[in-house]
């Protein structure tokens, strides 16, 4: 029997959110997996609701390249609005893909089993894309689109958005470092739409705001601590190590959420 959330295990999992979030394991996919293993029951909407942590720290740490991308902006640097423009439109197919699977995705944490199969999938994925060479790829209208179909489609539990979005720049030739940042940078608009978007249906994430404001404090911390790290191992394109992990993890979750009865 599912019980409800406490501070202390909200704590647990911001902590979780805020650490996953910048590996390409998913975040979402672990807090579903944990969720199960700890046999607490908390809607979807609570992870969304705790990005707000991870969002914080992450503006936080890219504060001097947003605040010239602000300053290029109001100076009409050609550069820095380009790379604006190009940000903006990584959220057109990431809109439509995030709303019209919208409900299907919620399901999704429901079935903690399938979102350990998505964990694997996001390995192979990732696999595939640590044996891409740098071939001089730019950011081009085009290839912001396609990462941004990418950023929409992991919006599925166990489908990692920093994986599947720094993948796909990877495959499409751009320089590992150029697309953790993009990747990174890109999720600022998106996460905090969502966030803002499910703060009003749902205030309070079904959890109380003691346990929602311990798991937002506490992915802050645990995001902003971090990031350089992430930073350090995924700008080497380093993804096989992470490509392993959802492997043996994605296939640990799923005979364990199976063997208690999910």
């Amino acid at each position: 029997m599912l019980h409800e959330i406490t501070i202390l295990e909200a704590l647990f999992l911001g902590l979780v959110q805020g650490f996953t979030e910048w590996l390409p394991i998913s975040s979402s996919g672990h807090l579903v997996i944990f969720q199960a293993l700890l046999n607490v029951s908390v809607v979807s909407e609570f992870d969304i609701v705790i990005m707000t942590g991870t969002i914080v720290a992450l503006i936080l740490y890219f504060r001097k390249k947003i605040l010239f991308l602000i300053t290029g902006l109001l100076d009409g640097d050609r550069i820095a609005i380009n790379y604006i423009i190009l940000i903006l439109l990584t959220g057109i197919p990431t809109g439509i893909l995030g709303f019209a699977g919208r409900q299907f995705f919620k399901s999704l944490y429901g079935q903690p089993v399938g979102v350990s199969l998505l964990i694997i999938v996001t390995g192979i994925f990732l696999f595939i894309a640590s044996l891409q060479k740098y071939q001089g790829g730019q950011l081009t209208v085009k290839n912001a689109l396609l990462i941004g179909v990418a950023q929409g489609i992991a919006v599925a539990p166990g489908i990692s958005r920093s994986g599947l979005t720094i993948g796909t720049a990877v495959l499409l030739g751009i320089k590992p470092k150029d697309a953790v940042e993009f990747s990174f940078l890109i999720g600022i608009p998106a996460m905090t739409v969502a966030t803002m978007l499910t703060l009003n249906e749902n205030p309070t994430a079904g959890t109380g705001l003691a346990p929602l404001v311990a798991a937002i404090i506490a992915a802050f911390i645990a995001g902003y601590a971090s990031i350089a790290f992430m930073m350090k191992i995924l700008e080497e394109n380093r993804l096989y190590y992470f490509a392993i992990y959802c492997v043996l993890a994605g296939t640990t979750f799923a005979i364990l959420t199976h063997l208690i009865g999910y």
